[in-house]
């Protein structure tokens, strides 16, 4: 596992569980909002974590945390992801992994061998969007697609969500990806906040009121409709 990161204690990037979080690095998107772009340009200029300090960690705070969040640059990416996984079940401890849907025959894996119990899946944008909300020309949207689908079918417990940016999303986006999610149970918006190291300079966030507002617009395609970030 190539760990560029690791927050000892976070209470917001698993739900309902005390946790630190795993920072992979490397990705297959470039997505211009993205706020760990070092992480994904450039992980090897990062100091690399080795997986020991990881599990000295969970021994040593073993009844203060309860999970581990893996987050990145993409973690699906990592080769050895699922034995890394595998080491931290054993030792008591639920997973959370964050993904964006590119590789689906590891999440089918993970959720198959009971080794993650929560997943959230970033969706970019609309279908018609993603090539521009991931920085790229083109994209093969099947993979994603094929993600969504299998957390559809209720192996695991999980959320889509939506980093909203000014430049890329407006409501349409928005209802587009209601109807193409129409049924998941949790689905949120979050608050773009430009923290110096995006990949791409001078994008914004929408207003809260606009957020609201698309909250609004997706709320009869989901279970539940969230938003994060706004005060």
């Amino acid at each position: 596992m190539l760990i560029n990161g690791l927050q000892k204690l976070t209470l917001l990037d698993f739900p309902e569980h005390t946790a630190c979080t795993v920072f992979t690095g490397g990705c297959n998107m470039r997505c211009p909002f993205c706020h760990n772009a070092v992480l994904v340009t450039s992980p090897e200029s990062q100091p690399v974590i080795g997986e020991e300090k990881v599990f000295d960690l969970l021994d040593k705070r073993r009844g203060l945390l309860d999970g581990v969040a893996i987050t990145g640059g993409e973690p699906t990416l990592m080769p050895d992801l699922a034995d890394f996984i595998g080491r931290i079940k054993e030792k008591g401890f639920h997973v959370k992994l964050d993904t964006n849907g590119t590789r689906p025959e590891v999440l089918r894996e993970l959720i198959e061998n009971r080794l993650v119990d929560y997943v959230a899946m970033d969706i970019k944008s609309s279908k018609e969007g993603y090539p521009k909300a991931v920085g790229m020309t083109t994209f093969d949207l099947a993979p994603v697609e094929e993600s969504a689908a299998l957390l559809m079918q209720g192996g695991v417990e999980f959320e889509f969500r939506t980093t909203v940016v000014k430049e890329l999303h407006d409501i349409q986006a928005i209802e587009e990806i209601g109807k193409w999610l129409s049924g998941a149970p949790k689905y949120f918006l979050q608050y773009f906040k430009d923290n110096g190291e995006t990949i791409e300079k001078g994008l914004n966030p929408v207003t809260p009121e606009e957020l609201r507002a698309f909250a609004k617009a997706a709320e009869p395609y989901f279970g539940r409709v969230g938003i994060r970030g706004v005060e």
